[in-house]
């Protein structure tokens, strides 16, 4: 066995190689200034260099002509298509943005025609011009091919269809360097096609791959720099949805340059330590950065036209959707492929951290918990998707309410109350389901961890009956419906706003501010205010000689006038009235009024009633009491609550029903 020791030094053995490429330098140029010769086929009967090199650049102009005029031919056309390709007209839009990629595509298309048909007609033959011809020719269709997505993409004259956020000139400029970029890597592929068919030395190979590196990282980094504002637009535009590639775009320059700088070094790396799979794995971990980028801008533009609401002309929904949902579990999908591709290449390629066995057993025992995982997170979203719409409460908090003088915010609904525990307790279940099938996946014996979390389960539950009382005690609450999320009530503890809750406790949020946390076997009888309807009686001091029946049609007059006011008009169910005399004191008529009205802000109603009142009936000859008292305001509620009806009398306390706050029912 060979010791540590007696290996070769990896770094060592680099420098040695790295320091034989100048020496190759001047060979690759002599390889290089000896093409032109050595297509030269005019000595055996065939084409001289210059006529070989003029009819292959007229094919190549010919075929790039060919797109550039379909694309002035089409150019009215594309207009009309673009104009209404916009996110906002929905399904119309989609339908434009693919019929332009269809005219794009047919330039490309008329590229290959000419390029393949030039093949076919004049360079079939086994000579290196043929050769040569075929490779040159190929790399032309697959540069304007690989450039159809970016025009797709970018549409660099044509606003409204573009796919991505970014300015007229900016996508220009940023379609035209990369068109640059692309053109510039396939020529230097097919020179190195080249050198490798007519026997070009190994040294001198390596050589070439070394420069062409830096070539290559010299041409990325120009893009970068150039582009930088354009990526910044573009990436930042997807980050709503993919954070990860926002903060690429908002750190775009120096996350690219470190990029492309690892890229280069790899690429020279690999040419001189004759490890080409270091090269090709940097390679595939580029292309698949890339792929999702594009595939990433390619379905938020989509999913926008899929959300667009056509009949408002507005760019998209601000709830989630269907296909948000879809695209985002195809989005987890494709990324998860990604990262097992690039995983497997550094890992078993580069690293040889595991050998291809040894992988090969990894993935298969994997693969099923992958799927596992991934049909988990499906679930998870769609069960989110179906939840969404009742988490959202149709009532504002206590606070948020009375910072936004919101007083006649109504209580949410008893599925949106219930919804965050029941969706809560969903996710618990869909993560251990999902856990436990993938541990047994990758060959865990689950059985003991099923029968120690029921053992610690009967011990937590002997241990905290307490616990198992609050946990109980609110499934019954919740399941009898006693309150709701925003819902006013008493429950002997304390009064107040239901602001929420959690498996064992209660927050109610008193009128003046205070959180009360009460765990649910501790709530007992619960009195809420805020059900169906709430009847408002209080008490006005008249003088003795008060005419009844005339106090009686004025209160009257009053109550119908206030039925005129579409704020009060809505929220009424019985007009203000008077009810009859409660008391004779010694001086003063104790009058009592009342009204019913729907829970919410009752003392908004009274208090304009008594602002009437006050107003109207001096003018009428009706004097309140004068004995030197105070007018009293004698005040007693009632609320149907669940078919029970809960009184409270003048003798409550008198904050147990805040007629200021914006949850209260009654004072």
């Amino acid at each position: 066995m060979t010791s540590l020791k007696d290996r070769p030094d990896e770094f060592g053995v680099f420098l040695e190689k790295a320091s034989h490429l100048p020496a190759a330098l001047p060979v690759l140029g002599a390889k290089i200034s000896s093409i032109p010769h050595l297509l030269d086929r005019s000595a055996h009967g065939g084409r001289g260099a210059s006529t070989f090199l003029l009819l292959l650049g007229a094919v190549a102009v010919a075929a790039l002509a060919a797109e550039a005029v379909l694309r002035l031919l089409t150019q009215g056309l594309r207009a009309r298509l673009s104009s209404d390709a916009g996110p906002e007209f929905g399904l119309r839009s989609l339908a434009h943005v693919s019929a332009l990629a269809l005219i794009d595509g047919l330039g490309v298309l008329a590229v290959w025609i000419i390029c393949h048909g030039a093949t076919g007609a004049w360079f079939t033959g086994p000579t290196g011009q043929d050769k040569l011809a075929a490779a040159v020719l190929t790399g032309i269709f697959s540069w304007r091919l690989y450039m159809l997505v970016f025009r797709i993409i970018l549409q660099p004259n044509l606003r409204a269809a573009r796919l991505c956020d970014v300015v007229d000139a900016d996508a220009r400029g940023m379609y035209l360097r990369i068109a640059a970029v692309m053109l510039l890597i396939t020529l230097g592929r097919i020179l190195g096609q080249v050198l490798v068919a007519i026997g070009t030395p190994h040294e001198a190979l390596t050589a070439y791959q070394v420069v062409v590196a830096a070539i290559y990282v010299c041409a990325f980094l120009w893009l970068v720099l150039r582009s930088r504002e354009a990526a910044r637009q573009w990436f930042v535009g997807l980050g709503a949805l993919a954070p990860v590639i926002g903060t690429i775009g908002r750190k775009w320059v120096p996350l690219a340059t470190a990029f492309f700088l690892a890229l280069g070094a790899t690429q020279i790396y690999g040419a001189i330590s004759e490890r080409a799979h270091v090269a090709g794995a940097m390679l595939l971990t580029l292309t698949l950065v890339v792929g999702i980028l594009i595939f990433e801008t390619l379905m938020q533009a989509v999913v926008r036209r899929l959300d667009s609401l056509i009949a408002s002309h507005k760019a998209g929904r601000t709830t989630t959707t269907l296909p948000d949902i879809v695209a985002r579990c195809v989005r987890v999908a494709i990324i998860i492929t990604a990262a097992v591709m690039i995983a497997q290449s550094w890992v078993v390629e580069v690293f040889a951290l595991v050998s291809e066995s040894e992988w090969a057993q990894i993935t298969t025992s994997s693969r099923t918990a992958g799927f596992t995982l991934f049909f988990a997170f499906v679930l998870w979203e769609l069960l989110k998707f179906v939840t969404d719409p009742y988490m959202g409460l149709k009532n504002k908090s206590a606070a948020q309410a009375i910072v936004d003088g919101d007083a006649a915010a109504s209580p949410a609904s008893r599925i949106s109350t219930m919804m965050p525990l029941l969706r809560r307790s969903a996710a618990v279940l869909i993560a251990l389901v999902a856990v436990m099938i993938a541990l047994d996946d990758f060959g865990v014996n689950i059985t003991p961890l099923i029968a120690g979390a029921s053992v610690f389960g009967i011990a937590i539950s002997f241990g905290s009956q307490t616990l198992v009382k609050d946990i109980v005690s609110g499934i019954f609450y919740l399941t009898d419906d006693a309150f709701r999320v925003g819902e006013y009530i008493d429950c002997g503890k304390a009064k107040g706003t239901v602001e929420g809750f959690t498996l064992r406790s209660l927050k109610l949020r008193h009128q003046n501010g205070q959180v009360h946390t009460i765990p649910f076997g501790q709530l007992g009888q619960i009195t809420n205010f805020s059900r169906d309807w709430i009847t408002v009686k209080f008490n006005l001091r008249f003088a003795r000689d008060t005419d009844i029946e005339k106090l009686r049609k004025a209160a009257k007059k009053i109550g119908t006038d206030m039925m005129e006011m579409p704020a009060i008009k809505s929220e009424v169910l019985a007009p203000f009235k008077m009810q009859g005399v409660a008391d004779i004191t010694g001086s003063a008529l104790l009058v009592r009024f009342k009204f019913t009205a729907r829970p919410g802000n009752p003392a908004a109603i009274q208090r304009e009633a008594i602002k009437r009142m006050f107003n109207i009936l001096p003018t009428l000859g009706i004097e309140f009491a004068t004995d030197g008292a105070a007018v009293v305001l004698h005040t007693t509620t009632a609320s149907v609550t669940s078919g029970q009806v809960t009184q409270q009398g003048s003798d409550s306390p008198a904050d147990a029903m805040p007629m200021d706050t914006p949850k209260a029912a009654a004072s």
